[in-house]
């Protein structure tokens, strides 16, 4: 039976040590961390994510900065918004939440947002720095997924590693992550030709596919360690029932299978919000000169 990687446990214990190191260095800073979260429009999702990384924010010292604009909101309105949010001080870190309403370019507000403040590790800059294995924000759930590894004592060099899935989100800094860990990384995506066979092949399976149910025990072979990252919810079977989570692997089936196993819900989903945390933190200890946050982790 695999071993349960429990995103949720370590992104409290996280959560413990960034509170500790926020404290510790308040007194030469001055002042707590500072995350900005951008929300336009009334997706209930959203709301709820946003809710959650407040209270998140909270439980380690990070004071939150709520901007909700209504969905007609334009394109320049709120490109004002985020260049002042660039420009105050008190602000360590910007977040636009996604997806934004039809009608305004995600990819110029995304481009606008200080690199040293992207939190979401998303700008080019960023993804360059990634790339050439420079200091500078990452992207939250690849390092999630890494940190999740670490922790659990995994070794990574070495290991044949597949990532399902190349979006510039998960997929494609995941395979980098990887990569600098000296994993042997492969990326299989839509047009991969016999994708069981690939995965068949990995000792380390991350699959970021956003399809719902889509490996199971065919895909896996005895000993393989598997993190899930797709999270979806299951149409209702009855009035009231608001459908159950499930990922992009087929649980039941590769448990008896796996050395590892990432639930879901409870497996990478928390662990990309204690990395926002992380990003922020090490962004507001780069502006003061603190000494680095968390260095273990990649």
């Amino acid at each position: 039976m695999a071993l349960r990687l429990d995103g949720k446990a370590l992104a409290a214990q996280l959560e413990r040590e960034l509170e500790a190191r926020v404290r510790a260095g308040l007194g030469q800073a001055g002042r707590p961390p500072g995350l900005a979260v951008i929300r336009v429009g009334h997706d209930p999702a959203s709301a709820v994510y946003v809710a959650n990384k407040e209270r998140a924010c909270g439980r380690v010292g990070i004071r939150s900065f709520a901007t909700h604009q209504p969905a007609d909101t334009d394109q320049q309105t709120l490109l004002k918004t985020i260049q002042q949010l660039n420009r105050n001080p008190a602000v360590d870190g910007i977040l636009l939440q996604l997806p934004l309403p039809r009608g305004l370019d995600g990819r110029a507000l995304l481009l606008a947002i200080d690199p040293d403040k992207d939190v979401d590790g998303l700008h080019p800059l960023n993804l360059g720095r990634l790339l050439r294995g420079e200091q500078g924000p990452r992207s939250c759930t690849p390092a999630g997924v890494m940190a999740l590894l670490q922790r659990a004592g995994i070794a990574l060099e070495g290991k044949r590693a597949l990532v399902v899935g190349r979006s510039i989100l998960v997929g494609q800094p995941m395979a980098l992550m990887l990569q600098q860990a000296n994993a042997t990384v492969t990326v299989a995506h839509s047009c991969t030709v016999d994708l069981l066979a690939r995965c068949r092949e990995a000792e380390l399976l991350v699959v970021a596919a956003g399809r719902p149910g889509l490996l199971g025990a065919e895909a896996i072979s005895p000993g393989t360690v598997v993190v899930d990252v797709g999270i979806h919810r299951q149409p209702a079977q009855r009035e009231g029932d608001r459908g159950r989570l499930c990922g992009d692997v087929r649980a039941g089936e590769v448990e008896t299978l796996a050395s590892h196993l990432t639930p879901v819900p409870g497996g990478v989903g928390p662990m990309t919000v204690v990395m926002l945390l992380v990003n922020t933190v090490r962004c507001w200890a780069r502006s003061h000169a603190l000494d680095p946050v968390l260095p273990e982790l990649h």
